[in-house]
């Protein structure tokens, strides 16, 4: 039996610890594709929890039809997307209502490049370069580039085209290149 199909079939059997064997899995991937995209940590642990809460109650919806890693980065990304939009319209809100903006304190992730780099200036950049792109980009980016996510599971993560996935990475790429060649950030 595949070990995604076991480990579904035991969570949804109720088995001791199959759950939190799930939970253990694959909670890397859901922190990275949302606290790529929302950047806030608060926001990111409560996202991640809302994920692992809807992949609980919608795990009998799972076909098997892609792997469970997949199913569950979807789940994971619709839900940093709505979080966007959500937290887009109010800010609109407010913007048309006069009231002060709401500015979010960004929380910054350190990367194993970072350790691994011997200038640490230029990881320094280099990070702070990746954090002004937007967030798909920067999702993107660093799910390929950072976490050797090749880019057709990517695609089935996103449900974004490989074309589309391609070209945001080679525009996000030009302009990491461009910031760093003139040392804007």
């Amino acid at each position: 039996m595949h070990p995604d199909r076991a480990l579904v079939e035991a969570v949804l059997a109720g088995a001791p610890g199959a759950f939190e064997r799930l939970v253990g899995e694959y909670q890397g991937l859901c922190w990275h594709i949302v606290h790529r995209l929302v950047r806030d940590a608060d926001d990111a642990r409560d996202l991640c929890q809302d994920t692992f809460l809807r992949v609980y109650q919608n795990l009998h919806q799972y076909r098997h039809d892609c792997p469970l890693k997949h199913w569950i980065g979807r789940v994971a990304y619709s839900i940093a997307l709505r979080h966007l939009e959500r937290r887009r319209i109010a800010l609109d809100a407010e913007l048309r209502s006069d009231e002060a903006l709401l500015t979010a304190e960004d929380q910054v992730e350190t990367f194993d490049y970072v350790a691994a780099c011997d200038d640490a200036a230029a990881a320094r950049r280099l990070h702070d370069a990746i954090e002004t792109l937007p967030p798909l980009p920067r999702m993107l980016l660093t799910l390929h580039h950072l976490d050797d996510v090749p880019i057709p599971e990517i695609a089935q993560i996103t449900a974004l085209p490989v074309g589309t996935i391609k070209s945001h990475l080679f525009r996000a790429r030009l302009k990491l290149r461009e910031r760093l060649e003139t040392g804007a950030t």
